[in-house]
């Protein structure tokens, strides 16, 4: 007797019924929906609108830092505890892109092996694909995906690319910055806007040499700012720094602690919620910008006034301002 067609192979499942299925606990659903946002497929509004119901309960933690720091192995024991602790964790891994594929060239999946065949555990590399700030475009509603999916925490691994990596504090609750003795010293940390990035600092392989040093350096450089009257706060809270050998599991039990700790500060003051809400908006303004910058493009082929203005600013016979505004006017005033 024949066998019936494979319909889900000559036809991919629609994006509602993926949706349903991951909110079920279909963790197939989740790794294609996620595949979707990444592709920013023309369905990802129609798929976050669907889910938004159902995020704003796990907690999101950024680890972040420069390479060669142990993010992967920290973020790996961080979530040995958390499991025995009975939560279930998402991990998003921000991998440089390769130049071929385009996809994530490290795979921290590889160095996360002890939890590859857990069901309360799920991996997944990014790639960057050219994205500043050491986050794909995409990874915060891959967060809102997983979020939905019912996941307690959300753990974030940048690629550390350095200076451009402070985008993860518009994803993250608490934002862990690990460093190594070789990082430099605190005044390098500074200069790359880790100070203003940094919940928590832990410097790992603390078993080299300058990591005694480095932590009694960061230490003071954090009471300093802490103590100043015009350091911008929203939280009175002094940056700990931690020593750890994370790969020796040495040093991640106090960094769990002070990250649990973190947490039930920014919960008790009402600064959880400022936060995200401030996030939120900084999500809606890039999608406005990027909505705009899209419809400006294709009523370009139609409209000759904003092809005029464009054009000009190329050739330079208008100043980019000039040419924005007289966009804005055209496009705002057009239905």
């Amino acid at each position: 007797m024949p066998r019936p067609p494979d319909t889900d192979a000559q036809a991919p499942p629609r994006s509602a019924d993926l949706v349903s299925r991951m909110l079920a606990g279909d963790r197939l659903a989740l790794a294609r929906l996620i595949t979707r946002v990444e592709n920013r497929a023309p369905e990802v509004g129609e798929i976050m609108r669907a889910v938004h119901p159902h995020t704003g309960r796990a907690y999101v933690v950024g680890v972040t830092g420069p390479p060669g720091a142990g993010k992967s192995t920290l973020v790996d024991r961080l979530t040995r505890l958390l499991r025995a602790d009975g939560a279930t964790v998402g991990i998003i891994a921000v991998d440089p892109s390769s130049p071929f594929t385009g996809g994530a060239v490290l795979g921290d999946r590889i160095r996360m092996q002890e939890h590859a065949l857990d069901a309360d555990v799920f991996i997944r590399s990014m790639a960057t694909r050219g994205s500043l700030g050491g986050l794909a475009r995409a990874t915060g509603d891959v967060i809102r995906l997983m979020d939905a999916f019912g996941f307690n925490w959300v753990l974030l691994e940048t690629v550390g690319v350095g200076q451009t990596e402070l985008d993860i504090v518009r994803q993250a609750d608490t934002t862990v910055v690990a460093l190594v003795p070789e990082s430099g010293d605190g005044v390098q940390a500074m200069k790359a806007g880790l100070m203003e990035v940094a919940d928590i600092f832990v410097v790992n392989k603390a078993d080299r040499d300058g990591a005694h040093a480095l932590v009694a350096e960061l230490r003071f450089s954090v009471h300093l700012r802490h103590a100043s009257p015009g350091a911008p706060r929203d939280l009175d809270w002094e940056v700990p720094v931690l020593a750890a050998q994370a790969a020796h599991d040495v040093g991640v039990v106090e960094v769990d602690a002070e990250i649990r700790r973190h947490r039930r500060e920014l919960e008790e003051g009402g600064r959880l919620e400022a936060r995200r809400r401030a996030r939120r908006r900084q999500a809606l303004e890039a999608l406005l910008a990027e909505a705009f910058a899209q419809e400006v493009t294709a009523r370009v082929r139609t409209d000759p006034t904003l092809a005029r203005a464009l054009d000009a600013a190329e050739r330079g016979v208008v100043d980019p301002y000039s040419a924005v505004s007289e966009i804005l006017a055209t496009t705002l005033r057009q239905p």
